[in-house]
């Protein structure tokens, strides 16, 4: 009863103002989620519609770079030294990886590595480089390959593809003079005025790769395809092929290349120092050795750090390149050019004897020659083939440093050779002047004696040596010495061949030079020649052993050869060349710290690489080989007849 009045008792239109304000406000929840939506609408249609469509097109439709085989490198011959095989690589795209962490892990998993490393590789990319692909490893094996692949679609943003791979045939064969490749850095990237490198492209770094990098590097080609979701492809809408690089054909001889090198590293322990041989009659190098030397297919895919750490620390340097770059006391090979100084001035007459009691004394100081006994009365044929050391202290005083050097320079000493190759130094030739200019010092007589032998501040590479006696070989022109034949288009369509700067005049009468032939070809040909371990049968060779010091002989007093700390030991040379009568090759041996004269521990090299010549290139109607015991060559009676290998040490 109470429920029913108080039910009677309340206002008309009491129930309905609730139920409004209800309605009302439904109404205007429903109106602001339709503006927020209209809003967010019109951003993404006006605003941002044209990224967002871009960014839409570029999900779906990728570009990719299709890299060019990089140009082969052949010998003289057409034979391989540098190719390109093809190798799978790994790469991921950074913008379309997801859960970076488990994919980075789950990638080193599949190949082997570091997951924390990988990811470290390709960063945190911004701007653009979000959306270009970083290899993770360049040359997967087969194993690596089908594990990755079998992963694809759990990995989206990781990508497996073909490219071509630097690979050098020879290992370690000509590896300096190859050269090496690696990732574009930086520095390369900022001063590079080609647009198509970009960030972990290869570029040469080194030697000939570096050299004629824009000829071997080719023309990159492209790809556009349709991927889905997962990054795979569907399919190919169009693409450009790429070109390869050109080929380079060199002057090299891969047989002499290869003889020469074994011949360093055939002894008990390998060798170092350094080989060159030149054709005197046009300046094409048939051979550059530099040993030790290194194995150039480390660096195409990155080269680890703890394999440069240990390149870089080691002690024997391999990286260096010797042939070009390395710098020695000529030694006695020097006293050749002091021969040609001493005839052309009116100083010396070959004929006539000098005495060698195995000592020279200048004013308070005695200046022993090697030979502690002496040679006795000795003219230059005796002289240079016994490599007299007092004779040459006589007549490089007579003619002074300078004179010395005059003549030096003329065969191409002192200045670096304008071989096609980067990183020649160039020697030293001193006179008084220099001495006065870079250490504020007057020339001491004392230092003419030393110069006169290749000793004091004499510095030679050993291809100014190859090239002094190219000069020697050819009569008294100076060829430019050159690696490089010609240069052609990856089909050989096109050639092209380098200009070569003109030959130059030594300036020396022909008339001399020949007089000091005689005596170098008396070097080798006679069983007292300190060269006779050059000789090859049925050709007539020409040569001057050389032994260098490196420390002054009171730092060794009193200790035996085999206790004398390597880094002390003589270096020991040999120049030469064949066959005398008309020269086809001239060559220059250098070993580092032999402990041995030029005779045995350089010619011997020397002769392997002359035989190897020969053998390819035999001499027609060489004159039979004699030798006088009383020096010099004779081809008349009373000679014996030398075979090789029976020459003393």
């Amino acid at each position: 009863m109470i429920g029913k009045v108080a039910a009677e008792s309340r206002l008309p239109g009491a129930d309905e103002a609730p139920s409004e304000l209800r309605i009302g406000l439904i109404a205007l929840i429903m109106l602001a989620a339709f503006a927020i939506f209209v809003v967010r609408l019109f951003q993404l249609q006006i605003v941002e519609g044209a990224d967002l469509a871009s960014r839409s097109e570029r999900n779906s439709i990728r570009t990719l770079r299709l890299e060019a085989p990089r140009g082969d490198i052949v010998d003289r011959e057409g034979r391989l030294l540098a190719t390109t095989r093809p190798a799978f690589r790994v790469r991921v795209i950074p913008s379309e990886v997801r859960s970076s962490e488990r994919a980075y892990r789950v990638l080193g998993e599949l190949l082997d590595r570091d997951g924390d490393e990988l990811a470290e590789k390709v960063g945190v990319p911004v701007g653009r480089r979000r959306f270009q692909p970083v290899a993770l490893e360049t040359d997967l094996s087969y194993l690596q390959l089908a594990r990755v692949e079998s992963h694809r679609y759990a990995l989206p943003g990781v990508v497996t593809d073909m490219t071509p791979r630097r690979h050098y045939e020879g290992e370690r064969t000509a590896a300096h003079l190859l050269g090496t490749i690696g990732e574009i850095d930086a520095e390369e990237l900022a001063r590079d005025a080609v647009p198509s490198y970009r960030a972990g492209d290869v570029v040469g770094k080194s030697g000939l790769e570096h050299r004629h990098e824009a000829h071997l590097r080719g023309k990159l080609g492209g790809r556009n395809i349709v991927v889905d979701v997962a990054g795979q492809e569907i399919e190919v809408i169009d693409e450009v092929d790429p070109v390869p690089g050109g080929r380079i054909v060199l002057t090299i001889d891969l047989d002499l290349q290869r003889v020469a090198e074994e011949a360093f590293r055939a002894e008990e322990f390998s060798l170092r120092g350094a080989l060159v041989a030149i054709d005197p009659r046009n300046g094409e190098v048939l051979a550059m050795v530099s040993e030790p030397a290194y194995d150039p297919n480390l660096f195409p895919g990155g080269v680890g750090s703890e394999t440069w750490n240990d390149l870089v620390s080691d002690e024997s340097r391999p990286l260096r390149n010797r042939a070009i770059s390395g710098q020695y006391p000529p030694g006695s090979t020097y006293k050749a050019v002091v021969a040609v100084a001493g005839i052309a001035e009116g100083i010396l007459d070959p004929e006539e004897k000098v005495f060698c009691p195995g000592e020279y004394r200048l004013g308070r100081r005695t200046y022993r020659c090697w030979k502690r006994g002496g040679h006795g009365e000795v003219n230059l044929d005796q002289a240079v083939l016994g490599s007299c050391d007092v004779y040459f202290y006589k007549l490089g005083v007579e003619l002074g440093v300078d004179k010395i050097g005059e003549y030096a320079r003329k065969f191409g000493f002192g200045s670096p050779t304008g071989i096609d190759f980067q990183g020649e130094m160039p020697g030293l030739v001193p006179s008084r002047e220099w001495k006065e200019r870079a250490r504020g010092e007057r020339w001491l007589k004392g230092e003419t004696v030393s110069a006169s032998i290749g000793q004091g501040f004499n510095l030679a590479t050993p291809i100014q040596l190859a090239q002094a006696f190219a000069t020697f070989a050819n009569g008294g022109t100076v060829y430019r010495p050159h690696v490089i034949k010609s240069i052609e288009s990856w089909d050989g369509s096109a050639k092209r061949y380098p200009e070569r700067s003109a030959s130059l005049s030594a300036g020396i009468d022909p008339d001399v030079i020949r007089r000091v032939r005689q005596s170098l070809i008396a070097t080798v040909q006679d069983p007292d020649g300190t060269g006779a371990r050059a000789r090859v049968e049925g050709v007539l060779v020409a040569g001057k052993t050389g032994t260098s010091q490196v420390v002054g002989l009171e730092q060794i007093k009193g200790l035996e050869d085999e206790d004398i700390p390597i880094r002390y030991r003589d270096h020991a040379l040999f120049v030469g060349f064949a066959p005398a009568e008309a020269p086809e090759i001239a060559l220059a041996v250098v070993v580092e710290h032999a402990g041995k004269g030029g005779g045995a521990a350089a010619a011997p090299i020397a002769q392997k690489v002359l035989a190897k010549y020969f053998e390819k290139h035999p001499v027609e109607g060489s004159p039979v080989l004699t030798a006088s015991r009383r020096g010099g060559i004779d081809t008349g009676h009373g000679a014996e007849t030398i075979a090789p290998g029976e020459a003393a040490p």
